[in-house]
């Protein structure tokens, strides 16, 4: 079985409002790799860095796509040690000077990178 991480970006063609139409092909392969007996998983950070966009914009439909595809797919929740890894991960690539975002930005792409190295 092969698992398919989702980040932000395909989670939120995922979860628009139109998603059906605007995004037919992707919405049609994800729903095919299910059927194929594959996971779609999504990342604790992931429904944070767009659940919080949804919100502070008031888009509930957005919102109640996103609350329904992860009835349907696997929900991957942060644990701690994801959390000491992303430090890890972010202290490395600052180290090597090639840092993903601000230095005092939270930086969910390592914290993203942890998570899907546990799944």
């Amino acid at each position: 079985m092969t698992k398919y991480v989702i980040d932000t970006g395909i989670l939120g063609k995922m979860t628009h409002p139109n998603a059906n139409e605007k995004h037919r092909d992707l919405i049609f392969k994800l729903i095919k790799f299910l059927e194929n007996g594959h996971e779609i998983v999504i990342p604790e950070i992931s429904d944070y860095e767009l659940r919080r966009e949804f919100l502070l914009q008031k888009r509930t439909k957005s919102i109640k796509k996103l609350d329904e595809w992860e009835e349907t797919v696997t929900y991957l929740p942060l644990h701690t040690r994801m959390i000491k890894r992303a430090s890890q991960l972010w202290a490395d690539i600052r180290e090597k000077g090639k840092p993903t975002a601000d230095k005092h930005a939270l930086d969910g792409d390592v914290i993203l990178v942890a998570q899907a190295e546990h799944v």
